[in-house]
C-alpha cells in the first residue's frame, strides 16, 4: 500500500521515542504525577530504544556516506552515559527526595544532550542520505528489536545493572 513505509521510517520512529522520553521527564519532575510509574516506563523505553538503535540501526547507518561514523560511535558512548544515570535514578527509593531530584536532573542532562546531538547529526544524515525503502526496513527492524527488549523487562534494575556493567 502506498505510504505504508512512511509509518516505519526509522527516523520518524526514533523521533517519536525521543518525544515520549521528554514527556516522561516532565512526569518524573511533576509532584502531581506518579513518578515511580514514569520512571519504570522511562527505564524500559530508554533501554529498549538504545539497544534497538545499537543492534539494528547504528551499524547499518555507518555504511552510508553522509552519516558521520564518529557521531554514531559517540552515540553509543552517550547511551552508556545515559544508562549509568538511569541506574543511579533507579537506585533511589524516595521519589520525593532531594537525591531523586539531583539524579533525575543528571539523567535529563545526559539523555537530552544525546537526543539533541543524535537528531542534529545521525538522524539528519540518515534522512538526507539513506533511501526511503532502507529507512523503512531499518524502522521495522528497530521496532522488532525494541518490542523484544520491552517484552524481556529490559528496564528492570537488574538488567540495567548488567548493561552498565558490561
Amino acid at each position: 500500500m502506498a505510504g505504508e513505509g512512511k509509518d516505519v521510517d526509522v527516523v520518524a520512529v526514533i523521533l517519536k521515542d525521543h518525544r515520549t522520553m521528554e514527556e516522561l521527564f516532565r512526569r518524573m519532575r511533576s509532584v502531581e504525577a506518579d513518578r515511580a510509574a514514569a520512571r519504570e516506563e522511562f527505564a524500559a523505553l530508554l533501554i529498549a530504544h538504545g539497544e534497538a538503535e545499537e543492534t539494528e540501526v547504528y551499524g547499518a547507518l555507518k555504511r552510508f556516506r553522509g552519516v558521520d561514523n564518529e557521531e554514531v560511535e559517540h552515540g553509543e558512548e552517550e547511551h552508556a552515559e545515559g544508562n549509568e544515570a538511569l541506574l543511579a535514578l533507579l537506585e533511589v527509593d524516595d521519589v520525593g527526595s532531594e537525591e531523586w531530584d539531583t539524579r533525575l536532573e543528571a539523567l535529563v542532562k545526559a539523555v537530552s544532550h544525546h537526543l539533541d546531538e543524535e537528531e542534529r547529526t545521525i538522524l539528519n544524515g540518515a534522512r538526507e542520505n539513506v533511501p526511503d525503502e532502507r529507512r523503512a526496513e531499518l524502522g521495522t527492524a528497530f521496532l522488532r528489536e525494541r518490542e523484544k527488549q520491552l517484552a524481556s523487562d529490559c528496564g528492570s534494575i537488574d538488567n540495567v545493572r548488567k548493561i552498565v556493567g558490561r
